[in-house]
């Protein structure tokens, strides 16, 4: 542990967790409200000026909504900034301070990764392909974002059998999958941004089942874990026990706007649950000890 989770430097790697997963919600309210073209060009709002403008064709309101999604962007930004200043001061005697620095550098280039994949998502008019790497790549920054902040505030890790660390690097590798075919579903479905967007042109019923079967497998393979861990203490089998809760709930969440034909709050709470569904399954992986990069020990 380098600093306090309560101290300023602790608070600053949380709120980026924060902002990080906070993007793909507001995002998904800017689908949901159908203003994903609120904001018609990029990177200004609307030609001849980076904000929205009095009677504005798209609407205010879905103008105001997709500018607020791009305001949270720069306010992102700022705080992976401070990030990557806080992570040079308090890495100089690390011995892993390559590996703090790049995750905190990754941050920042993800971001503007995020920027150019958005533009990309405007130009095209919504292509269901560049949306669905918006999500993903916010996926990704989340998983540095978590790795960075345990760095920084430490966490408690946990050794266990060969045998449940491979059943926890499918769980693992079944979360992505869950996830990728989440955004075939949701490029699939009613719920495009726009009435003009482009769709995948897959049965949206066919990849529902495909997801939720996934979402089942998932399901089976956290609990086997949860058995497998029920007479031993420590931090894998809390964390187990929340997953399981975790994706018990999104995937009764999922039934329920399955059935009820896809009302955009149900939606935009399963896409919330999504979100900590990947961060409770890497947090889980955390407990391993398990390092995206390497660091080389420095005098």
């Amino acid at each position: 542990m380098i600093a306090s989770r309560k101290s300023i430097q602790g608070r600053i790697f949380t709120l980026l967790l924060i902002l990080q997963a906070a993007l793909i919600v507001t995002g998904g309210a800017v689908r949901l409200t159908g203003s994903g073209l609120g904001c018609p060009t990029w990177p200004e709002c609307t030609p001849g000026s980076y904000t929205p403008v009095p009677r504005q064709a798209e609407g205010q309101l879905h103008a105001w909504i997709e500018f607020g999604n791009r305001l949270l962007t720069f306010l992102l930004f700022f705080t992976a900034i401070a990030a990557f200043i806080l992570s040079l001061r308090i890495s100089k005697n690390l011995i892993y301070k390559k590996r703090l620095r790049l995750l905190a550098l990754f941050q920042i280039l993800g971001i503007f990764g995020q920027a150019i994949l958005g533009g990309i998502t405007v130009l095209t008019d919504l292509n269901p392909i560049p949306v669905a790497g918006h999500y993903l790549l916010s996926i990704a920054l989340i998983t540095g974002a978590i790795k960075l902040r345990y760095e920084v505030v430490g966490n408690e890790m946990q050794s266990v059998s060969p045998l449940l660390q491979t059943i926890i690097r499918i769980q693992i590798a079944l979360t992505i999958l869950v996830l990728i075919v989440g955004t075939v579903v949701t490029g699939s479905g009613p719920h495009a941004g726009d009435l003009k967007a482009r769709r995948f042109g897959f049965d949206p019923q066919i990849v529902s089942w495909i997801h939720a079967d996934l979402v089942i497998a998932l399901t089976i393979f956290v609990f086997v874990t949860f058995l497998m861990l029920k007479d031993l203490s420590g931090p894998l089998r809390k964390m187990t026990s929340i997953f399981l809760l975790v994706i018990l709930s999104q995937g009764a969440i999922g039934y329920i706007q399955y059935f009820t034909g896809l009302p955009e709050l149900i939606v935009g709470v399963h896409l919330l649950g999504s979100t900590l569904v990947w961060i409770t399954a890497w947090s889980l992986f955390e407990i391993l000890g398990i390092k995206l990069i390497s660091g080389k020990a420095v005098k």
